[in-house]
């Protein structure tokens, strides 16, 4: 599996660094990973972490430390993350090229392997 699981744009990692800095999470880890669940079957999950697991993979992208477990590793490979900004506001985009199909929300997602447990929107 290569390196590039998750592939943070500078953009992101520049937001994701003020998070910390505002949370008082500098020296924690992004933990990055995908969770059964939203109406297409799977949903993305982040956050701050201070443990490594076992089966965590360990990335490091502008600075920041990334935790994927290896089984959203297997979902998430080549993953995209960015954040934008607009007149609306701003937020996360994630861009995963393993994804066969998304539910209108945007946060929900399957692969043609992973059908995960789908929910009611």
């Amino acid at each position: 599996m290569s390196k590039e699981v998750v592939i943070l744009t500078e953009a992101a990692s520049l937001h994701i660094k003020e998070m910390m800095k505002h949370n008082e999470e500098e020296g924690a880890f992004l933990r990055v990973s995908v969770k059964g669940g939203g109406c297409s079957g799977l949903s993305y999950g982040m956050g701050f972490d201070h443990e490594v697991n076992a089966d965590d993979l360990q990335l490091e992208q502008y600075g920041i430390p990334v935790l994927v477990d290896k089984e959203s590793a297997l979902i998430l490979q080549g993953t995209k993350i960015d954040y934008k900004e607009s007149m609306m506001g701003g937020g996360f985009t994630i861009d995963n090229p393993n994804a066969i199909a998304s539910c209108g929300c945007g946060s929900s997602f399957r692969t043609a392997g992973v059908a995960g447990t789908p929910e009611e929107c």
